[in-house]
């Protein structure tokens, strides 16, 4: 079994880290959610519950 790096989130306010594999690939920099990724267009919250970002 391989074990994954984690990144932090390429949302500036977000705190959230996560897998490569498992993030959303957004103009060459990763995203925790598509809210994140789409810079939280209509006040949508991160997909993260102890994360205040949105």
């Amino acid at each position: 079994m391989t074990n994954a790096s984690l990144v932090k989130c390429a949302c500036d306010r977000c705190s959230c880290e996560l897998s490569l594999e498992n993030a959303i690939k957004k103009n060459d920099k990763y995203y925790c959610c598509k809210a994140c990724a789409d810079g939280h267009v209509n006040d949508q919250s991160c997909k993260m519950s102890n994360c205040n970002c949105g």
